[in-house]
């Protein structure tokens, strides 16, 4: 009799898992010395670039065909730019999750934190040494911002069918941030996220949660290298 033969195959999503597509927005507005950007409840809340309104374009014409079930920005309104081309694209309504607003940069928020990154300012390479954003005077804590991130991504997932795809248009800090809780790793192991990429997290219906891809952004790449 013939041995049973088990090929290997494919991913498949476990049955009533939901799957999260976080989106980090698109390239926003450059940083000018003495000039900081407008804020919203003491937070940097610049407009998409040129290049980040292509971005939201390449990000809708990719996930267009997904089956999502839902779409959800933050308050900061380069979240709401970045979502608009796929909630036109697929009829969605986003909804405002407040609780996924990027992390308070006390001090150097307002786009004085990309200066200084510019700049090799010693606070950078201790915020990156020590990882931890709270390093930064007035910044909001990790405790605090881990906290609230998981309360955003449940707020998300709690009105979802189970076995639902949905998308959130967020911010490179909380995508690493979550990406750490799902996966127990080190503090900034996920903190470099391109603008318009995309990760996948798998929430299991038993609470465990998966890093199913991180930083998808050969989308992006290729709308911006096209004529």
């Amino acid at each position: 009799m013939a041995a049973q033969r088990y090929e290997q195959k494919d991913y498949s999503r476990p049955p009533g898992s939901v799957e999260v597509v976080l989106v980090r927005h698109g390239a926003s507005e450059a940083a000018v010395e003495d000039q900081p950007f407008e804020l919203l409840e003491g937070q940097a809340d610049p407009s998409l670039s040129e290049v980040g309104e292509r971005q939201a374009q390449a990000v809708a014409a990719h996930l267009t065909h997904e089956p999502l079930a839902a779409l959800y920005v933050t308050p900061l309104r380069r979240t709401a730019q970045t979502a608009a081309p796929l909630a036109a694209a697929t009829g969605l309504q986003p909804v405002v999750v407040p609780e996924l607003r990027e992390v308070h940069l006390g001090e150097l928020d307002g786009g004085a934190f990309r200066i200084a990154v510019r700049r090799r300012d010693p606070i950078v390479a201790e915020v990156f040494r020590a990882q931890r954003w709270d390093v930064i005077p007035g910044a909001e804590t990790m405790e605090e911002f881990a906290a609230r991130t998981r309360a955003g991504l449940e707020r998300m997932v709690d009105g979802v069918q189970a076995g639902a795809t949905i998308a959130a248009v967020v911010h490179g800090g909380v995508i690493g941030e979550l990406c750490r809780q799902a996966s127990d790793s080190r503090p900034f192991a996920f903190v470099h996220a391109d603008n318009g990429s995309l990760t996948r997290l798998v929430l299991l219906p038993e609470g465990h949660w998966w890093v199913r891809s991180f930083n998808e952004c050969a989308h992006v790449r290729a709308a911006l290298s096209a004529p």
